[in-house]
């Protein structure tokens, strides 16, 4: 097999469709390669973006793996013929690689693992011990996609929360309504396998070569409950509407968890289980986790986290300044952005979870809050484009010595941000030409906030911390020197984002195990040790190999 990169695709052979893109490639390798249109038994795309460098001549880079119908010779014939051409410095002989999840160590004993959390982390961490034949046990508190669907839908028509079944909390956590971005800046061996069983569990096929693959929040749910399917079947069992309400910690070492579940009639029933390896993976979100891990003597710390607004532009502003004249080429689809500046003063800002032709949903998880996240459908065919635009916040911001002091400014501010939009779970909103003038917004403009509870206009200034205001207000200016528009008078800022990353890290060792607390593995967002559903799932399946390695030296 020889894999040829730098493909470049003209738009004029896209129709926005897979097939369409297929042939093009198929095509353009043939024309880079000189070969005849029945020489290649097999392409598989490996990588596809956009280069809009140039707006006046925006197309497709690729990287395809090809076969030939001779076989090995030739291949090894072409690359030979190819060596003295410029064209040879993209080609390549490769083998085919062998994905496959990490295999047991030693026999798993009756005492099985304990995951908490289902969302990206918790899921593959479960998944990855139940093909190694370890059969965990997953426990979530929220509901399976369904129920989850259900209760996220009551809340936007009724405003009526339920604190245990939401946009962060329920099967495939806060990433399952957060457009299933799987761009990542980490590396890791692990992430074909992540996106190969993701596709196995019914996301599109192309999230195995795009650049920026998505997946979409209308094919999440039906993803997450078929990769649930696939842990039941072999052998995990799986706990919904249960929660972990605490953790006995003996001699320094972990000796049991308690967990509390309601029934179907309403009750709660309460059970002990033996566990000396529990995987922490609860996500950003659980803050009560976070204080009964404090009152255990869990190690706990500080670390940088961000806040601030989502912001909000007609996807056709973010399409014509990305690609200028092909702006809504159906080869292009809506347009992406990613803007960090650092402002003199030593602060930054920058854009996060960025989702084109996405919505601003309501993601509060406690009472008396307004929380904001963005996500996408599969097609991505809203009118506007949103992103969170966050400033960091430093552990040196927070008062005191209190590890939780972090926890405590996201709940002051979503409690400002309920009160500032009236209650009822309405949010802040203010253009961002009075933002940037530091007056108060009366309506809105051209673009239209789609957060669905609804909008109070007003200013979002006294909803964060001053010094997240005002590194906001010196960075949308430099922001839309970079991205023409993204400073226009009537893009839409609605409060608050506080959600973005945990404020605590749980502490852990090179093995994996938390810092003091033997057979405890803090995992994914929630411990701190992930930035989105590619890291958090790595990080998942890191996770259950330390736990076959813990379990192997216990047996020894």
């Amino acid at each position: 097999m020889i894999e040829v990169s730098n493909i470049s695709v003209g738009l004029n052979a896209l129709d926005g469709t897979d097939a369409a893109e297929l042939r093009a490639v198929r095509g353009a390798v043939r024309r880079m390669l000189h070969l005849a249109p029945d020489d290649i038994a097999s392409l598989e795309l490996r990588k596809r973006s956009i280069d809009a460098r140039k707006r006046s001549d925006v197309h497709l880079t690729c990287t395809a793996r090809v076969a030939l119908r001779g076989g090995g010779n030739a291949e090894r014939a072409l690359l030979q013929k190819l060596r003295k051409r410029r064209v040879g410095k993209q080609v390549r002989q490769v083998d085919a690689q062998t994905i496959s999840w990490p295999q047991a160590l030693g026999a798993p004993s009756d005492e099985r693992p304990i995951v908490v959390g289902a969302g990206c982390a918790g899921l593959f961490c479960a998944l990855a011990l139940a093909e190694a034949g370890y059969a965990p046990i997953l426990v979530e508190r929220g509901d399976g996609s369904r129920e989850r669907t259900k209760a996220i839908e009551t809340f936007n028509q009724t405003g009526v929360l339920d604190p245990e079944s939401n946009i962060q909390f329920g099967l495939g956590g806060a990433g399952t309504f957060s457009d299933g971005k799987l761009a990542t800046g980490t590396k890791s061996p692990s992430h074909r396998l992540i996106l190969e069983t993701l596709v196995a569990a019914g996301a599109p096929e192309r999230i195995l070569w795009d650049a920026k693959p998505h997946v979409g929040s209308d094919i999440l749910p039906t993803v997450v409950e078929n990769v649930l399917a696939r842990i039941r079947e072999l052998g995990g069992e799986v706990r919904l509407r249960t929660r972990m309400t605490d953790i006995d910690v003996t001699g320094g070492k972990v000796r049991s968890a308690t967990l509390e579940t309601r029934t179907e009639s309403g009750l709660m029933r309460e059970e002990r289980l033996a566990a000396s390896q529990v995987v922490l993976a609860c996500g950003h979100s659980a803050r009560d986790v976070y204080q009964l891990l404090r009152a255990r003597g869990v190690t706990l710390e500080r670390k940088t986290f961000a806040m601030g607004v989502r912001i909000e532009h007609l996807q056709s502003t973010i399409d014509q300044a990305q690609y200028g004249p092909a702006a809504g080429h159906p080869g292009l689809g809506a347009a992406p952005y990613k803007l960090a500046v650092h402002l003199p003063n030593g602060r930054s800002a920058f854009s996060f979870c960025m989702c084109p032709g996405g919505y601003v949903v309501a993601a509060a998880s406690e009472k008396g809050g307004v929380v904001t996240n963005g996500m996408s459908l599969s097609d991505r065919a809203g009118t506007n484009a949103n992103s969170g635009l966050l400033a960091n916040v430093l552990p040196e911001d927070l008062p005191g010595d209190d590890v939780l002091a972090g926890v405590e400014l996201q709940r002051t501010c979503e409690r400002a941000a309920f009160a500032a939009g009236g209650g009822g779970y309405v949010a802040p909103a203010q253009l961002v030409g009075d933002f940037l003038a530091s007056q108060p917004s009366s309506a809105g403009a051209s673009v239209v906030p789609t957060y669905p509870r609804g909008v109070s206009w007003g200013a979002i200034d006294g909803c964060l911390p001053a010094y997240v205001t005002e590194t906001l207000r010196g960075a949308i200016p430099l922001m839309g020197r970079r991205l023409h528009g993204f400073d226009a008078a009537e893009a839409v800022l609605t409060g608050v984002e506080t959600r973005s990353s945990s404020p605590v890290r749980v502490t852990r060792g090179e093995d994996g195990q938390s810092l003091g607390t033997r057979g405890l593995f803090p995992c994914g967002e929630g411990g701190g040790y992930a930035g989105g559903i590619m890291s958090a799932a790595a990080d998942g399946i890191r996770c259950a190999q330390w736990v076959m390695a813990a379990h192997k030296d216990e047996s020894n």
